[in-house]
């Protein structure tokens, strides 16, 4: 039967996607074969055809427990027999087992589905070597690359188990790979002469942009989504607390979500799945955990709410999106400290480990803060060239719509590729920023480069300057990365001939993503985007000092700015939404709040404005519950160490909950914890302090008392003060 009938017959498909066709006639002569095919490109079907048309069973080792279900399904699906397809794995009881093997004994068996940790178990290989095996495909074969994201150790054994099977074909498919990782799965798996098909990994209807991270990220997904009620998206966070903050905050604000993440049960995981399939919810606020088995064509939007560790794994989530060719948008927020806190989690793991890591973080980084076409850039990365000007997809992302400045670069390309031949091409991109700006460490000096007459050639600029002209300059292959010493950056020739006869360079200008001050206090409802009314501000402060003398209180003490400033933007006129402003609580609003609804109301009526229903973003009461409970344990005297740990809390968390406490409007009673550690003429000295202070910030406090008293005292003195004073 030809391979045309073979696919309207099983899979009622008349023809075959891209490379397909010609990597099943490689599997059905026998060959050893390699397929590269971006996610949603079809990969499953060059296995399960050849597999299905062939003699024998086919064994399929993948990594992914849901994936391998979702298979065997659609395979029972096409089929009458049951147990054309089976998973052996650890799921299985003694009588599944048995039934499973009759079945492979019995010729009935054409796939059967295996983790390697199960493959590797004795009795399993010693069956499998008495049965007629057609071939041997590894899915999801990068885990096997130590290079790749999701490094799976038991996978570096798979070349000599297969040889004890049987000597057959080998077939390794991955959906993602750099040359250095599909170097290293060839090199692995003993295929070294296999026949590569790779497909191109533009995915021409994805929409990709990144934005700087603020504290409004909440409110910018909030929006984000709603403008695509009833569309599917998933936003990928990093934590399983996040997943769950996220996914409240959107139930609270009418958007249909679910959580999902491994610390939720298999029933509930499921569950969510299952939701999401059947269009019951809109969007799954999920951990990296979700998504490998999902075939959901239509999902709209991918968010990434924190940037992921590689960018392997970022292009396989966000090609979750637009699979069946329709819209795909691609959002990630960015800011450096989310990588900073990536790196710190690396600390632990082992020198070369390490070095990897933070290789593939800093290819994260360029991608994020580029501002050339961000296609250009992630197909450079898989080692695929591609015509910003006439390409698939060309003006689909932010940097393109909205093109940076650019400026002639001449002189400082000729300077960069000059200092990488003269350092003898041994160096990384840091190394080289750090000579060119003249920045001496270990390194350099240990090759003695902080004494050479080149040192420091380019200090006029800074290290963010070159290192941005570094990556534009690797994309058009002036130098290029060296595979096997991961990251040391060498000359190509056109570097060599750009340095003989200089071109024109015009480089664009990045991103500059700045950390804002996130102020002293953080509050757990966060405050809006935008821009305040700046004479309405002044009104407010105003008041806010007339409010003050009266109640004899410093003005922090009555509302914090950046309550004022909330106001300002969003025009509360009743108690209601007056507590909604950032750090005002019911009980602050009660107590102060009439006069400042009463200038806000007249102030919107004679200016005539329309309020901003929406920007009210509701806030959870995620941490409602946390908020009780440190109250009550307050007022039992618990010792607020005891507090912290019984809800895994730092001290210096507990005391930003108990801040947020406060300062919307809730007294607590600490005296029984200040006692222990201030006595009572100090606690007048602090107490004094706050009385006739121009504002709050601990670091005043801590330049005026000149390191008599430490941050811990004075935040707890601050929570006395306010709770005795304002509330």
């Amino acid at each position: 039967m030809d391979i045309y009938a073979s696919l309207k017959k099983f899979f009622g498909f008349s023809q075959f996607k891209g490379l397909q066709e010609d990597v099943i006639k490689s599997i059905l002569d026998n060959n050893d074969t390699f397929v590269i095919m971006p996610t949603g490109g079809g990969k499953s079907l060059c296995y399960q055809l050849p597999a299905l048309m062939k003699d024998g069973t086919a064994i399929v080792i993948s990594p992914l427990i849901a994936l391998m279900k979702n298979q065997v399904d659609a395979l029972r699906g096409i089929s009458e027999t049951h147990g054309i397809a089976h998973v052996l794995n650890s799921s299985l009881n003694k009588s599944e087992v048995t039934q499973v093997m009759s079945d492979i004994a019995n010729g009935v068996t054409k796939l059967l589905y295996v983790a390697p940790e199960s493959l590797i178990k004795e009795e399993y290989v010693e069956f499998l070597k008495g049965q007629k095996i057609s071939f041997v495909a590894i899915d999801e074969a990068h885990c096997i690359s130590e290079w790749g994201h999701d490094f799976r150790p038991e996978y570096r054994n798979l070349k000599h188990i297969i040889k004890q099977i049987d000597n057959v074909p080998v077939i390794g498919l991955t959906a993602t790979a750099t040359e250095k990782v599909q170097e290293d799965i060839l090199k692995t798996l003993g295929i070294t002469g296999a026949q590569t098909f790779k497909a191109s990994f533009n995915r021409p209807n994805l929409f990709y942009e990144v934005r700087p991270k603020t504290k409004e990220v909440e409110k910018d997904i909030i929006r984000f989504v709603r403008q695509r009620t009833g569309k599917s998206g998933i936003i990928y966070c990093l934590s399983r607390k996040k997943v769950e903050e996220i996914a409240q905050v959107l139930q609270v604000n009418g958007v249909k979500a679910v959580p999902y993440h491994a610390g939720l049960d298999a029933k509930t995981r499921a569950k969510h799945q299952d939701m999401f399939l059947m269009e019951d919810c809109d969007v799954v606020v999920a951990t990296i955990a979700f998504g490998m088995g999902i075939d959901k064509p239509d999902v709209r939007y991918v968010i990434h709410h924190d940037i992921p560790k590689s960018l392997e794994s970022y292009y396989q989530e966000t090609g979750r999106a637009g699979r069946d060719d329709g819209e795909g948008y691609c959002l990630a927020f960015y800011a450096y400290k989310d990588i900073e806190k990536l790196e710190k989690f690396m600390a632990s793991k082992p020198v070369a480990e390490q070095e990897i890591g933070h290789a593939l973080l800093q290819e994260v980084v360029g991608y994020a803060e580029t501002s050339m076409s961000r296609r250009k850039y992630l197909l450079h990365y898989f080692g695929e060239e591609f015509d910003e000007v006439n390409g698939e997809g060309a003006d689909m992302d932010d940097n393109t719509r909205n093109p940076k400045k650019k400026h002639e670069a001449q002189e400082e390309v000729v300077k960069l590729l000059s200092i990488v031949r003269d350092t003898k091409e041994k160096y990384k991109s840091k190394e080289i920023v750090n000579t060119l700006i003249g920045k001496e460490n270990a390194m350099l000096n240990s090759h003695k480069t902080h004494l050479q007459p080149f040192f420091g050639c380019g200090k006029e600029r800074d290290g963010a300057y070159w290192m941005a002209l570094l990556r534009q300059v690797l994309v058009v292959n002036l130098i290029r990365k060296e595979i096997e010493q991961y990251g040391v950056i060498k000359l190509t020739e056109e570097g060599k001939d750009f340095i003989a006869n200089p071109q024109s360079f015009m480089m664009t200008e990045d991103h500059v993503y700045s950390q804002e001050d996130t102020g002293d206090i953080i509050t757990n409802t966060k405050s809006s985007g935008g821009a305040a009314d700046e004479k309405l501000v002044k009104m407010l402060k105003d008041l806010r000092k007339k409010v003050a003398v009266q109640q004899e209180v410093p003005p922090f003490a009555v509302f914090q700015d950046p309550s004022l400033d909330d106001m300002a933007l969003k025009y509360p006129i009743t108690m209601e939404e007056l507590s909604k402003v950032h750090g005002v609580g019911e009980g602050k609003a009660r107590k102060f709040g009439r006069q400042f609804l009463t200038l806000i109301e007249k102030y919107v009526a004679d200016n005539d404005i329309t309020r901003p229903d929406d920007l009210i973003v509701k806030s959870t009461g995620v941490n409602s519950g946390l908020k009780l409970y440190i109250i009550q344990n307050t007022d039992r005297k618990l010792p607020l160490i005891d507090i912290a740990s019984s809800k895994g809390l730092e001290m210096a968390e507990l005391i930003k909950e108990m801040e947020a406490i406060v300062y919307s409007g809730t007294k607590l009673n600490i005296n029984y914890a200040i006692e222990d550690l201030v006595d009572e003429d100090q606690q007048e000295e602090i107490y004094e302090y706050f009385m006739e202070a121009e504002s709050d910030k601990i670091q005043d406090a801590m330049d005026e008392f000149d390191g008599d008293y430490d941050d811990e005292e004075l935040r707890l003195m601050r929570i006395k003060f306010i709770s005795e004073v304002a509330n």
